[in-house]
């Protein structure tokens, strides 16, 4: 029979622990992914990407942007310079470029099965950090499905 909602076995202790564990570094993993898809569509569409812009668009603090860029920038993602703009490094720009990737899959996955247009962004933010490959891989096959039968 298959599992529902109201069958459901609670998972063995290890599995739901690793359960837990992908979500927890899924959180800490959507900071980055956040800063580096914000610092890139920074780029493309003004020239730059400047701490102020950042904090603006977060709705953060300047002390908070400057403390996670910090981070970003030991971690490889960001390069920053005084007085100047921010700026990706290779890997920083691979990693935005996957979040946009992710984001754009989940808006229209989440535009396919219904969801309004506004919900669908605000929403994919914090999914396309959540959703596994395999759960990624099955929307795009989903939305393949769907484009095939128009």
């Amino acid at each position: 029979m298959p599992t529902t909602p109201r069958n459901r076995v609670l998972p063995s202790a290890d599995d739901q622990a690793a359960r837990f564990s992908r979500q927890r570094e899924a959180d800490r993993a959507a900071i980055a992914e956040d800063y580096v898809e914000l610092i890139a569509d920074l780029l493309r569409e003004e020239g730059e990407a400047r701490a102020v812009d950042v904090a603006r668009r977060m709705g953060v603090s300047q002390a908070t942007v400057t403390a996670t860029i910090a981070r970003l920038a030991k971690a490889g993602l960001v390069e920053t310079k005084p007085y100047r703009g921010l700026h990706l490094t290779r890997e920083g720009g691979t990693m935005a470029e996957a979040a946009k990737q992710r984001h754009e899959l989940m808006v229209r996955f989440l535009l396919a099965v219904g969801c309004d247009a506004e919900t669908a962004e605000a929403d994919a933010e914090g999914l396309e950090h959540h959703a596994s490959e395999k759960a990624l891989a099955a929307f795009a096959r989903f939305l393949e499905g769907r484009e095939k039968g128009k």
